[in-house]
């Protein structure tokens, strides 16, 4: 009885001394690790984010770039951080392809090692043709691949690169053949393409909005599962006779594994917050993203889906990350 006794004591200090720590939640700065140098996109967004976050907790949220190694350095920091909500990881997609291309090469797991909290933006996929292509919808796109297999040509920003991915996974879906063309970044598929020297490219749309919008580019479909209010006039994939095709590039919050449900429930009500927000949505608009909070299981189920989709392509196609 006396055991019984001085269990339930342990147990009620260990849940009491777990509430206090929580409960303070946050009660000193908490750090943002970003894997891009500063002034690219997800920095952008993970500074509006700090920003926010910051007014919404009384803490001040500091961004820490640690840029290089295809962001492995910045995941590796934050897996191997205590998981006391002071040291968070702002990703990107490419977070959910690391497994793939770096195959037993890092030293954390991009699903075990983190507690996805919540996404806060999304950028949609989205299917660009050239001059080169006077193709008027998705179904004219996927009929002239099929007429002649293997040489309708698919720009991508390289090897391993979501477009790239992304392009898989269409012609994977809709058992089609293209000619993945990888170039080095984004900006010269995009001049290639308004040139006439490449046919297509399933890019992100904010590389490709401005494009877009002045008749440079044709939009035949986005890869998300609704319309992009950027592009209201543009079908989805679904709609346009694609299939249940989706491809939008993510950019959220997770945290070390192990963090405490009651932190966790704080960081994704500011998450959700943030994407509400008519500041964010402006702010995101700008960038080409949209705002989209998907949080907590259904981040969670939504990176480990996309690891499993992502390491299955690098292993057919024999992708290796140098």
């Amino acid at each position: 009885m006396r055991a019984c006794r001085s269990l339930a004591v342990a147990l009620l200090i260990a849940s009491a001394t777990c509430h206090a720590q929580t409960a303070a939640y946050p009660s000193k700065p908490v750090k943002l690790v970003v894997g891009f140098a500063a002034g690219g996109p997800t920095d952008v967004v993970a500074r509006a984010f700090a920003d926010h976050a910051s007014r919404a907790l009384g803490q001040a949220f500091i961004i820490d770039n640690k840029p290089g190694a295809n962001t492995i350095l910045a995941a590796q920091a934050v897996a191997g951080a205590p998981a006391d909500g002071y040291t968070l990881l702002f990703g990107a997609t490419n977070h959910t392809m690391i497994p793939g291309l770096y195959s037993g090469r890092v030293k954390f797991d991009a699903v075990k090692s983190f507690k996805p909290l919540c996404t806060v933006a999304t950028s949609p996929t989205v299917l660009v043709v050239g001059p080169s292509l006077p193709v008027a919808s998705l179904a004219d796109y996927m009929t002239h691949v099929r007429k002649a297999p293997g040489r309708t040509t698919a720009g991508t920003a390289g090897m391993g690169s979501s477009g790239h991915f992304a392009t898989e996974m269409f012609a994977r879906a809709n058992s089609l053949q293209l000619n993945h063309v990888p170039y080095k970044g984004a900006a010269p598929v995009v001049t290639d393409l308004m040139g006439g020297q490449l046919d297509s490219s399933f890019a992100t749309l904010g590389s490709v909005l401005a494009q877009i919008q002045s008749g440079k580019l044709k939009a035949l479909a986005v890869a998300s599962p609704q319309r992009s209010p950027l592009l209201p006039q543009v079908a989805t994939f679904a709609e346009a006779g694609g299939g249940n095709y989706s491809a939008d590039a993510w950019y959220g919050v997770l945290a070390p594994a192990g963090l405490p449900d009651p932190i966790a429930q704080q960081l994704e009500m500011v998450a959700r917050e943030f994407s509400g927000s008519a500041a964010a949505a402006e702010k995101l608009r700008g960038l080409g993203l949209d705002a989209n909070a998907t949080c907590g299981t259904a981040f969670s189920k939504q990176v480990e889906r996309e690891v499993a989709t992502y390491t299955q392509i690098a292993r057919d196609l024999n992708l290796k990350a140098e």
